[in-house]
């Protein structure tokens, strides 16, 4: 009852400070206090009703298909180690497909209706809970996968009886960090050209600029996430009454290494996979080249070097804002779990408002922070960092939840303080799932980039693709989707790398 208490009014505090802040500047137009939105809603009940049936259908469905293939991925890479390469980068390549550009495209070929929606709700959703459940998986001590097969049992068998049962808390945390991302990707897809949702009304307060529009969907966004967050949050409780025993798994023999090459052929043969794939998919399906790209029209596009100096320098814009954003948000979210571990009746009152933060959609708080903040670096970097911190708390802090209660308790009889726990048995517990999240915040640092410079900054490459889709150029769109797509994995490999190498020594389950 306390920390409930605690909570309410931690929330009343912060509400009254907004509707003071918004009532000692009634002529600014970055701020709407709570009266004034509650105000909003009253007078546009049946709208925005109608509104949030639309997106919350998308979303919902979005989530659903989303984490249907999360899940089958998850499995069929635990089932098939050898085709784990290519699973993961296959799956990294459609995950890393921008949004902003993926959208349009998706608008044409799907025409009226929720199609786009859906499939950009399901692909912001499906790889969250991919990684989120392969560490889950491979949350195994190794005794427990010889004495598996001291019984002459199989993968199946190990899947079934062991890696599920050590999955469930992983699990649940990926469906709590998919839920906001799908109510994002379900607005967007209202941006290409829906006729009703929350993603349409959204554009429409943004381009009059009514702020206090802007901070009703913003609000009523956010509490929908929320909800979702917390309901997901208390099913794991629920479902999930155990703690993980994994404690450190000795590293895996180095002998029969892969040959060298080995990684080079692999890539070779993923990306004739993708070409090929990419170029039957157009043919079989017969789409008109005007908007329909083939991977020869995007090469030719960009042999012209007037064509991909262009690109190039919009990215380079793009990317000198994206990393340091992202390594800020890393930085934040992993210090404040940290902190939360430490003191935890901080949570009560911080964790509330870090899921609010997040759950708000960045197409509604884009404008309203560059107005803030300006259209410089501080304001594109804060965006970026404010998408990739909730995410990397929520990972960071069920990371160190999950140190194996033996561990604790052997930490506890030497006497060990706070501080020794933290360092040598909380953060090395921590690893795999902040790297995860690291992994997951590389694409999402670049979609929340080019977001802010579609609906704000006016620069970089993601006001390029808007201003190619809005002139139908669809040989830059596609050769931005491109681009933008091996630099997101590319970055992604550099995070995995550094990820194998810290783990080999702190977590070697995890290096299958």
């Amino acid at each position: 009852m306390t920390a409930r208490w605690s909570g309410l009014i931690w929330i009343g505090c912060a509400l009254a400070l907004w509707e003071l802040l918004d009532r000692s500047n009634p002529e600014s137009i970055l701020i709407a206090g709570p009266t004034a939105i509650a105000g909003y809603l009253i007078d546009n009940a049946v709208l925005m009703t109608r509104a949030i049936l639309a997106t919350g259908g998308s979303a919902a469905w979005g989530f659903l298909w989303g984490n249907i293939a999360a899940i089958t991925l998850a499995i069929a890479t635990i089932l098939m180690p050898r085709a784990e390469r290519s699973l993961a980068a296959l799956a990294l390549l459609v995950f890393c497909l921008p949004l902003v550009a993926t959208g349009p495209i998706l608008r044409v070929l799907y025409g009226p209706g929720a199609g786009p929606q859906i499939t950009l709700a399901a692909l912001a959703v499906y790889y969250t809970t991919y990684l989120a459940l392969l560490v889950g998986l491979r949350a195994v001590p190794q005794s427990w996968s010889d004495l598996i097969r001291i019984y002459g049992r199989g993968r199946w068998t190990m899947l079934a009886q062991v890696r599920a049962r050590a999955s469930l808390p992983y699990l649940f945390v990926g469906l709590q960090i998919a839920a906001p991302a799908a109510f994002l990707g379900a607005m967007i897809g209202e941006f290409t050209g829906a006729d009703r949702g929350m993603g349409v009304l959204t554009l429409r307060a943004m381009r009059g600029l009514e702020s206090e529009a802007t901070w009703a969907l913003a609000s009523v966004a956010a509490g929908l996430s929320i909800v979702a967050f917390w309901a997901f949050g208390k099913l794991g409780q629920a479902l999930v009454g155990y703690a993980p025993v994994v404690l450190l798994s000795p590293p895996r023999s180095t002998t029969g290494a892969r040959p060298r090459w080995m990684p080079f052929a692999e890539g070779l043969g993923i990306a004739l996979i993708v070409l090929c794939a990419w170029y039957g998919v157009m043919e079989a399906f017969e789409l008109n080249r005007f908007f329909a790209k083939r991977p020869g029209d995007v090469a030719m596009y960009l042999a012209d070097m007037s064509n991909l100096q262009t690109l190039l320098a919009a990215l380079m814009e793009t990317l000198v804002l994206a990393i340091p954003g992202y390594l800020a948000g890393l930085l934040l979210g992993a210090v404040l779990a940290a902190a939360l571990v430490m003191a935890p009746t901080l949570a009560q009152g911080i964790l509330p408002f870090a899921v609010a933060l997040r759950a708000v959609p960045i197409i509604t708080t884009a404008p309203l922070l560059v107005l803030a903040l300006g259209r410089g670096v501080t304001g594109t970097v804060t965006i970026v960092a404010v998408m990739i911190f909730f995410p990397t708390l929520v990972a960071c802090l069920e990371g160190l939840r999950q140190t194996p209660a033996a561990l604790l308790e052997l930490f506890r009889s030497y006497g060990a303080g706070r501080w020794r726990l933290l360092l040598t048995a909380q953060i090395p517990a921590m690893l795999p799932a902040f790297f995860a999240s690291a992994r997951m915040a590389v694409p999402a640092a670049l979609l929340a980039a080019t977001t802010a410079e579609w609906l704000a900054t006016g620069r970089g490459i993601g006001v390029l693709m808007a201003l190619t889709s809005s002139t139908s150029d669809y040989n830059m769109l596609w050769s931005c989707v491109v681009v933008l797509s091996l630099v997101a994995a590319a970055l992604y490999r550099a995070v995995a790398r550094c990820e194998r190498a810290v783990l080999r020594v702190y977590a070697a389950e995890q290096t299958a």
